[in-house]
């Protein structure tokens, strides 16, 4: 364990109920055009980290994709195999290249799941071949887990549309449907299996997913390589806390409500949502989560002499000498904030930009307190 993490890591596991097995709904394998990879022992790693029992994976958007995605596919049924029943294996489809044929294909082989990402394959949702996806989806009872962050165009209603004809394909929303989060929660709150997973960068959009979406349809996701499970689990759970989650919610969302999904049990009615949609926070810690954002995107972008001064900011926030109730945290996040900058002014040293985002998130989800 890096000491700066250290803080962070015990807090994921005493907010984590005891016993709970957790299931992470978002991770891939293999490689992306983009550069990006990951293999099996290295996810299995980062799962071990928190203690995940289980994760649904599927293929990245892999240059050895033609045709119809089938040796990615394959190779993730392989790896999903070869993992001791860790991995629940997704195969990742293309509306536009056999789409249909592969999905019947993989559910052959042990698929347990679909993956679409409209903006890597440049797709909208009108089309027969996703017409065919959701009636495939519908008749098997498997889910349809679709990228909905960043990146979208105006999809949303095309979307909900396909969605609500096919009501008995479960459908996963990535990354807390920022795309149109809004657009998807009053839509789709009548479907009877529309979830949303929490594989979200901004801790804003996730306590706003809480204030948006009932509790009974957000699931927990992470989306490694882009993400790492330490921090989506520990932003999750400091929102669920802030929202106001039950013990037995937390379970359902770690775990229990996917777990419902794949075993084709039907899902609890939703309750209202756990938040409101106003937000309120200490004002030196709104000012810390923005100043740990800007300087995270600059440590990201290169730009560390920005992101230090930046740093600098945030460090005076804390300094405060009359801090109120906002102290503790304050005082936590200095800690990170100084193995921050150390490494900043450290030659070869990497900076620990996961220390920085976690710090961001305990600030953004502190809840007001008044001494």
């Amino acid at each position: 364990m890096r000491p700066e993490l250290g803080q962070f890591e015990d807090e994921v596991h005493e907010r984590t109920p005891h016993g709970t097995e957790i299931l992470d709904v978002h991770t891939h394998l293999g490689a992306d055009e983009d550069g990006s990879r990951l293999d099996l022992p290295t996810l299995l790693r980062q799962l071990d980290r928190v203690a995940i029992r289980q994760a649904c994976v599927f293929p990245l958007h892999d240059p050895d994709r033609a045709p119809e995605y089938r040796a990615p596919n394959d190779r993730v049924l392989g790896w999903a195999a070869d993992s001791g029943e860790r991995l629940i294996p997704f195969c990742r489809l293309d509306p536009a290249d056999g789409a249909a044929t592969e999905a019947e294909r993989c559910l052959a082989r042990g698929a347990r799941g679909f993956k679409l990402h409209p903006r890597a394959e440049a797709f909208g949702f009108d089309s027969a071949a996703i017409e065919s996806v959701f009636r495939i989806a519908e008749h098997a009872g498997v889910p349809i887990l679709i990228h909905a962050g960043r990146g979208m165009g105006p999809v949303a209603d095309a979307l909900c549309d396909v969605a609500l004809r096919h009501p008995g394909a479960p459908l996963i929303l990535a990354h807390g449907g920022i795309a149109d989060q809004g657009v998807f929660a009053t839509r789709l709150a009548d479907h009877p299996a529309a979830l949303f997973d929490t594989s979200v960068f901004g801790p804003l959009d996730l306590l706003e997913l809480f204030a948006r979406v009932p509790a009974e349809r957000i699931v927990f996701g992470s989306d490694p390589p882009y993400g790492r499970p330490l921090l989506a689990l520990y932003a999750t759970l400091r929102c669920a806390a802030a929202a106001g989650l039950s013990e037995a919610d937390i379970r359902a969302m770690l775990g229990g409500t996917m777990r419902a999904v794949l075993t084709g049990e039907p899902l609890p009615d939703p309750t209202a949502p756990r938040r409101p949609q106003t937000l309120t926070m200490t004002g030196s810690l709104a000012r810390v989560h923005m100043y740990c954002a800007m300087a995270f995107a600059g440590v990201v972008q290169g730009q560390l002499a920005s992101a230090r001064d930046t740093l600098e900011l945030a460090r005076s926030v804390c300094r405060d000498p009359r801090p109120g109730g906002a102290a503790g945290a304050l005082q936590r996040i200095l800690r990170s904030l100084d193995a921050v900058i150390l490494a900043l002014d450290t030659p070869g040293q990497r900076v620990p930009s996961d220390v920085l985002y976690l710090a961001s998130v305990l600030a953004a989800t502190e809840p007001p307190s008044v001494v």
